[in-house]
């Protein structure tokens, strides 16, 4: 009704403007791809220790245009922090990614001493043979743990997560605001070993007898215990996965004489300073998998079971299936190699 009680009679289109807007819907209909909106890109926060294949996974995932990648946090592991956040901004303006921001986390585990060993820190920091810009921008000042405890209480704004290294600015976010799972999507880990045995003794650098943990959940097993029992929605890449795609010197080459963007260089350059792990055998897709397993769940097997993450110093960090138990993550018992590197290669416009 107008203002005066009466009905508003609006005048009605001229026939011609109706003829042209029903044409127009029938062509949208007929060419309706043209006419949808495009897809939403899914967002990422990545949680990362910035080894050399960190940056590889990083990098895939920069590449990728489904994919927005918010912000990177950096956790004490490979890289030290500051090394390592430097190291990714120095990628991300390779990359002309300047929108991305990235925070720091603490410096030390939430609990113990346990560190990598001094040489794969050394390399992780200074990343020998790897050319990369200077940075185009500064970290954020806001701690890693205050910034993911906000924004993952977020529940409107829901975002998938992806971490890279020991879980302890996941953690340290947990215990300050335990709702801090609310806005997480999917939180796709790469760590443990489930059902085959651990890596801390790979070559060598590091003498024990725990036969069984893996090093991201060696770290920091507090850390990881409270992340699996925090009630997020868990996908684990563990060794049993990337033991599966070994990383070959048909790869590298490929990598080396295909690679046009100036981010494919740069993972041939990492690849490059691999090469004798290469070629011995001794290189996996680690973090990369996981990479392309929060893209394309596919690529990977997955199984419903219930991890718990010891903390017995005999076998500390161990990530243990329980039985019995409601299942709080799917984890991946193997990997299809030839699917991981044809995602891989193709985000990275290497065919």
């Amino acid at each position: 009704m107008n203002v005066h009680g009466r009905r508003q009679i609006f005048p009605r289109k001229p026939r011609a403007g109706r003829l042209f807007l029903a044409y127009a819907l029938l062509v949208c209909f007929a060419a309706a791809p043209l006419c949808a909106a495009p897809p939403r890109r899914a967002t990422i926060i990545v949680d990362t220790d910035a080894g050399s294949d960190d940056l590889m996974a990083i990098a895939f995932l920069l590449s990728r245009p489904d994919i927005h990648v918010e912000a990177i946090t950096i956790v004490n592991g490979m890289a030290h922090v500051q090394a390592g956040g430097r190291n990714v901004l120095r990628l991300l303006a390779l990359a002309g990614r300047h929108d991305v921001r990235v925070y720091l986390g603490r410096e030390t585990p939430l609990s113990g001493t346990a560190e990598f060993p001094t040489e794969w820190r050394r390399n992780s920091d200074e990343l020998p043979g790897v050319t990369l810009p200077e940075p185009t921008r500064t970290i954020e000042s806001q701690p890693a743990a205050e910034f993911l405890a906000r924004r993952l209480a977020d529940a409107a704004h829901p975002v998938q997560v992806l971490t890279l290294g020991p879980l302890t600015n996941l953690a340290d976010a947990f215990s300050h605001m335990p709702r801090a799972v609310r806005a997480i999507r999917q939180l796709v880990i790469m760590g443990g070993a489930v059902r085959v045995p651990g890596n801390l003794a790979d070559g060598g650098a590091f003498k024990t007898d725990n036969g069984a943990a893996e090093w991201n959940m060696f770290i920091d097993p507090v850390a990881a215990k409270m992340v699996f029992a925090s009630g997020a929605p868990i996908r684990l890449v563990p060794l049993d996965a990337t033991q599966r795609v070994p990383i070959d010197m048909a790869l590298l080459e490929q990598m080396q004489s295909k690679g046009e963007t100036p981010v494919a260089r740069f993972v041939a350059q990492v690849l490059a300073t691999n090469r004798d792990f290469i070629r011995q055998g001794f290189y996996f897709a680690w973090d990369p998998l996981a990479a392309v397993a929060l893209a394309n769940p596919a690529v990977a097997t997955f199984k419903p079971l219930a991890i718990e993450i010891s903390q017995k110093p005999q076998e500390l960090g161990r990530t243990t299936e329980t039985k019995g138990r409601r299942a709080n993550a799917q984890v991946g018992v193997d990997a299809d190699r030839l699917r991981f590197r044809d995602i891989f290669m193709t985000a990275l416009g290497v065919r």
